[in-house]
């Protein structure tokens, strides 16, 4: 049952800080319930998460934590984009914070990360809910160039937000690309001493200056894991992801049997930004079924 949340949870949310494994991890937490821990995608910190998501999410009964990974926003240590290595970040926070029965959900190269680490601890997770993210191995159908030519801009505007996240030719996804680029807005507004240093451009760039590539993932043994593991997978995605098409998801139709595909029309490479309730709904009634 759909709980009465303030419009304002994630607006308002606090920063807080971590001691763990010798480096302070900085999450943010909303709402009361199922914990589920959000691994962000490339690029972004706890701002960069639509408030409209978080707060239908916890409006579904789940207390949802986000954080900076190592070394990017407001926490410290090593910066890496390595999915091996981003892997500790939602452990140690959740083992920092006692979580037991996680729904660990990742977007972007943050399903990497929550993929490898699924494998790691499986026994902390309760179900991976990926957003907008790629399966290990051979791609069918690789990126698109112009996700790296936009990712690599120091500054993305509106026009470069759609076209990145969103379906630029629907209209209906640019007014949803409007409404969540709002209450983004929103957030840094009402908390202006709260927010998260950018990702630092150079380090960013580098990461994706070879262009392209086949595999995006290469992680034979996380591939292996998901063919056998018995933890519920829940993949979002839009059905134009210039990124990572989920035509590699249906790819793998047959051999990962605990993943269930869902897939919106005329959406992009964040689809849970586009249909933030819907996205949240839909967890919501995979998790209550696992």
């Amino acid at each position: 049952m759909l709980k009465s949340v303030d419009v304002s949870d994630a607006l308002h949310a606090s920063t807080q800080l971590i001691e763990t494994e010798g480096r302070t991890l900085a999450y943010r937490s909303v709402g009361e319930g199922i914990p589920v821990v959000l691994c962000t995608r490339f690029r972004a910190t706890l701002d960069d998460w639509d408030p409209g998501f978080l707060d239908a999410l916890a409006g579904h009964g789940f207390r949802v934590i986000t954080f900076d990974y190592s070394g990017f926003g407001r926490s410290t240590g090593r910066m890496s984009y390595n999915p091996a290595e981003m892997a500790a970040d939602p452990l140690d926070l959740i083992r920092g914070l006692g979580l037991k029965d996680v729904v660990l959900g990742g977007w972007s190269i943050g399903g990497m990360a929550a993929q490898v680490a699924m494998v790691q601890a499986p026994d902390l997770i309760r179900a991976l809910v990926l957003i907008g993210t790629t399966p290990p191995g051979e791609l069918v159908k690789m990126a698109e160039p112009l996700f790296y030519e936009l990712a690599g801009k120091e500054v993305n505007d509106f026009e470069d937000v759609v076209g990145l996240f969103f379906q630029p030719r629907s209209e209906a996804s640019r007014a949803a690309a409007a409404r969540s680029q709002a209450r983004i807005e929103a957030r840094m507004e009402a908390m202006p001493d709260d927010r998260s240093p950018p990702v630092p451009i150079e380090f960013a760039r580098a990461r994706i200056a070879g262009g392209p590539a086949n595999p995006a993932f290469p992680a034979p043994q996380v591939l292996e894991a998901l063919k056998t593991t018995r933890v519920p997978i829940l993949h979002i995605g839009g059905d134009h992801d210039i990124i990572f098409p989920v035509e590699n998801w249906y790819a793998l139709n047959g051999l990962l049997p605990t993943t269930t595909l869902v897939t919106y029309p005329a959406a992009g490479h964040g689809p849970q930004h586009q249909h933030p309730e819907l996205s949240a709904a839909i967890i919501a009634g995979f998790v209550g079924d696992h």
